[in-house]
């Protein structure tokens, strides 16, 4: 995969998402991408952050990767660490929470972990002095039902204010873009003849709980990716390496 990158089909569909979407990232970022969520199904969640929409409002609202941006670097600046994930967390989960659904209730068990601050600022430590690979490292399987699908996006939010030391800056993986990597690393394997039936493209891009070098070669993989489409027709020269996350999260190829 590393040598290949991403195939022409891949880079085809890239072009056809670029082509419908331009006009709705006109930065070649994914910093207006809007989430809509409902403010008063998270009314039971503390700290919430002041520059989301009251929780005691009945109207729905809207917060983009632009506005998390900020409102993480303010948390980050007074270490607020457990408000920046709540941010991270509300808007990646969007409307899909409900008053008692597994979003609200999942993010009020995480809030009850024991030392979740201290857990919180020893990754955001590692990114600074260190890498993405070793605030992941941080963070995997230290806080109940903080999987890596919802923690690579507080790294992502916080990697915009605390640049990693070493390495490429952290980007979001969960289960879609896990698939995506699955698909790609089948085609790779069946066509070297390294794993003709995909059976380990299926165990390394399983839909949860990557290792720390798992996460490290993605990474890597979309970095390396994001310099390949920008070199190719039907895609911004500029763009960022979260500009491809967004759009492989959005785009289908088979």
């Amino acid at each position: 995969m590393a040598n290949r990158l991403l195939p022409d089909e891949v880079l085809r569909a890239l072009a056809r998402w670029w082509s419908q979407n331009a006009a709705r990232v006109p930065d070649n970022t994914p910093g207006a991408h809007t989430v809509p969520y409902a403010p008063g199904r998270w009314a039971q969640i503390t700290p919430w952050p002041p520059a989301l929409a009251s929780p005691s409002g009945a109207d729905d609202a809207a917060v983009s990767r632009a506005q998390v941006t900020s409102i993480v670097e303010d948390a980050l600046r007074r270490e607020a660490f457990t408000e920046a994930l709540v941010a991270t967390y509300v808007w990646g989960k969007g409307k899909s929470g409900s008053p008692g659904g597994s979003g609200p209730a999942t993010l009020r068990t995480i809030l009850t972990a024991d030392s979740l601050e201290a857990v919180l600022a020893s990754a955001v430590t590692a990114l600074s002095k260190h890498s993405a690979k070793a605030a992941y490292a941080a963070l995997r399987g230290r806080v109940p039902q903080l999987g890596p699908s919802f923690f690579t996006k507080f790294l992502y939010f916080a990697g915009k204010t605390v640049p990693p030391a070493n390495g490429p800056q952290p980007l979001i993986l969960d289960r879609v873009l896990a698939h995506r990597m699955r698909s790609l690393a089948s085609t790779v394997g069946r066509e070297t003849g390294h794993d003709p039936d995909g059976s380990i493209a299926r165990w390394v891009w399983r839909d949860q709980d990557w290792s720390p070098h798992r996460y490290q070669v993605y990474l890597f993989f979309m970095h390396a990716a994001a310099h390949q489409a920008a070199s190719t027709d039907g895609w911004p020269s500029d763009a960022s390496p979260d500009l491809l996350e967004y759009a492989l999260f959005n785009t289908a190829w088979t």
